[in-house]
């Protein structure tokens, strides 16, 4: 039996969440949030707390127990107060453009990339080099910034990519002349 399975969920005031078999929703001020979990465990709420317990005890089953219960968790967060990545462009002429629902990269290749936001998430440009991506759902704001940074991940030479804020990138010594 998962550790992180075995604690329960606090549902704040303002969200509420309703549950059916084995599909949860979680409604609260910024937005709704559905998903469909296993059919190995059963989500019991109760006085405003969500217990998830283990129907056959199977290695999958307790695998997925405290899989369930942090994204469970994420989604009571996640319309209660929104997720959010922080994403800064390092390097001579690289910046960001936000234009409605598209993003623009301009990292040093010939041709700028651009990217479509989607619907769910919210791009903020703090600056030329900054952007703040905001959501509800933890995952897709995850995945959207790590696609953003795959284009041009810092490298270790001269520290120039994009990178999560707050990242350490470990530099190396670049080659001696003779």
């Amino acid at each position: 039996m998962s550790r992180i399975g075995k604690r329960e969920i606090i549902i704040p005031e303002n969200v509420s969440v309703n549950i059916e078999t084995n599909k949860i929703k979680v409604n609260g001020k910024h937005g709704l949030l559905e998903r469909e979990l296993s059919n190995l465990l059963k989500i019991n709420l109760k006085d405003n707390k969500i217990l998830i317990e283990i129907n056959k005890q199977t290695k999958q089953a307790n695998q997925l127990h405290g899989l369930s219960r942090v994204l469970i968790q994420n989604m009571v967060t996640g319309v209660d107060k929104k997720f959010y990545k922080i994403l800064i462009a390092e390097g001579v002429g690289y910046r960001f453009q936000v234009e409605k629902k598209l993003l623009t990269l301009n990292v040093g290749f010939t041709n700028p990339v651009k990217f479509e936001i989607p619907n769910d998430l919210e791009v903020k440009l703090e600056s030329n080099t900054k952007i703040i991506i905001n959501g509800i759902d933890k995952e897709k704001v995850g995945l959207f910034a790590a696609k953003i940074r795959d284009i041009r991940p810092p490298e270790p030479y001269k520290g120039k990519g994009i990178l999560y804020d707050g990242e350490k990138i470990i530099r190396k010594v670049g080659k001696t002349g003779r």
